[in-house]
């Protein structure tokens, strides 16, 4: 499912601040405008990810954005600013970039793989476990 929210750009001596005012000010940035774009649909993504993954509701998005009203309230110039929509699909981007598996090598002795081995213990499946106990992850956070 595709999500929507309008992002206010500001341009700046090292590039561009992008906020989004639905989503409590959530700001990032970038050194050129393609990068900026790039930035904003990382950070709208990863803010309605960890939205959903701690099972709370994303606020609507407004029909209209007042560009000067968010300037002001930051205290910055509208000077070559504007407001453009930002969408991603957070489903689609989360399996692409935030649940992304990597590969590791490690080592055990040979009698520990054995009786794993016998037992039909996932290598996976334990580590990630273990991993997040030792991190002190809740199920929730995973």
């Amino acid at each position: 499912m595709l999500s929507a929210y309008s992002a206010c750009f500001f341009k700046e001596d090292s590039g561009y601040s992008v906020i989004f005012p639905d989503l409590n000010y959530l700001s990032t940035c970038g050194s050129t405008l393609d990068e900026a774009l790039s930035m904003a649909v990382d950070c709208l993504a990863g803010y309605l990810f960890w939205l959903e993954k701690d099972g709370e509701s994303a606020p609507p998005a407004s029909d209209k954005v007042d560009l000067e009203a968010v300037a002001s309230e930051l205290e910055i110039s509208c000077n070559g600013a504007f407001v453009n929509v930002i969408t991603v699909d957070v489903a689609e981007y989360a399996r692409t970039h935030f649940e992304k598996s990597v590969k590791k090598t490690l080592s055990i002795p040979a009698w520990l793989n054995d009786a794993a081995l016998k037992q039909g213990i996932n290598f996976s499946q334990v580590l990630q476990e273990a991993l997040k106990k030792e991190l002190h992850f809740s199920q929730k956070q995973a």
